[in-house]
């Protein structure tokens, strides 16, 4: 058993999303090596040549493609391996396939006794968190699932459009599943401590309900309207990989909207979905559970029931 090497990331799969976060963590100078590992060892060749090219132009980094014996001593492993989400499939379609690819990933990392963190990114993410909870024999803390950490950012970028405010002075997030069920939590959104509600009224927005309707419906179906214009999403999700990262190097003890498998959150256990949580280097240090009204939290229990149903389909 090797011990952790806290300068070094390892990226597990090498398509779109992998290939963009590996770029991603490249240009953020966290790390001073990276193994990429896909099932297609070409692929993964190809990506670190790729990117290896510009080091003169970057920071000093070791960037080569690997297996899985190269894995134990990183600080992070980014999952991103499995099949992407096609034009009008939802992330739920996708259960069966990726799966059964998690459950072949995830022995191979527990068969080397690993202590860093594992970040899934892949989807449906909740489901493949829990997955990785329960096949790597890691303490769940230490899986994390990027979970709404991109729906929380499309979320604020949305509410900075709408009240003319910049973005990182809004608090506000969306929790449960990375999917059709998950929803905004109002009831604890303020920009700068100023509720929600009352920082629109002030910004001359009346409309609330109206308004607040259709960001969260934009917000929902972000992903299916880029997938439709570009068959596939990819930079945002790397730059909530690179700020996931970040956290768990840096120990910043940063609050994000990770997966995570939870333990009696609003009545919510034993199963992976997303809530606001201190990320810090052993992972996930607490949840916090934001304030919800009686209807967000039915809402949560909605799409805690939606993933369990789906879990149990696959294991």
């Amino acid at each position: 058993m090797s011990s952790i090497n806290l300068r070094k990331v390892a990226v597990v799969g090498c398509g779109f999303v992998g290939s963009a976060s590996a770029f991603a963590l490249m240009q953020a100078g966290l790390f001073s090596e990276m193994v990429l590992i896909d099932a297609d060892r070409e692929k993964a060749e190809g990506e670190a040549l790729d990117i290896s090219h510009g080091m003169p132009l970057a920071k000093p980094m070791k960037i080569y493609a690997g297996g899985y014996d190269d894995i134990s001593d990183a600080a992070i492993i980014v999952v991103t391996a499995g099949a992407n989400q096609k034009p009008g499939e939802t992330r739920l379609d996708l259960v069966r396939k990726n799966a059964a690819i998690f459950k072949s990933i995830m022995p191979e990392i527990s068969k080397r006794k690993y202590k860093g963190v594992i970040l899934v990114v892949a989807n449906p993410v909740d489901i493949l968190t829990y997955i990785a909870a329960k096949y790597s024999g890691l303490p769940s803390k230490r899986v994390i699932g990027s979970g709404t950490v991109l729906d929380t950012a499309r979320l604020k970028y949305l509410l900075s459009e709408h009240l003319s405010v910049d973005s990182r002075s809004i608090h506000a997030y969306i929790i449960g599943e990375h999917g059709d069920s998950e929803f905004a939590a109002w009831s604890s959104a303020n920009v700068s401590g100023v509720p929600l509600y009352d920082f629109c009224k002030m910004r001359g927005h009346t409309n609330f309900e109206e308004a607040t309707r259709r960001i969260e419906s934009d917000v929902r179906n972000s992903a299916y309207e880029i997938i439709r214009r570009k068959h596939a999403t990819y930079y945002g999700i790397a730059m909530s990989v690179k700020r996931i990262c970040e956290a768990v190097i840096r120990d910043e003890k940063s609050v994000l909207a990770v997966s995570s498998v939870m333990d009696d959150v609003y009545g919510v256990e034993d199963v992976a979905l997303s809530m606001p949580a201190i990320v810090g280097k052993d992972g996930i240090e607490d949840l916090i559970p934001v304030r919800l009204s009686v209807d967000e939290q039915r809402k949560l229990r909605e799409s805690a029931q939606v993933l369990k149903e789906a879990v149990r389909s696959v294991i």
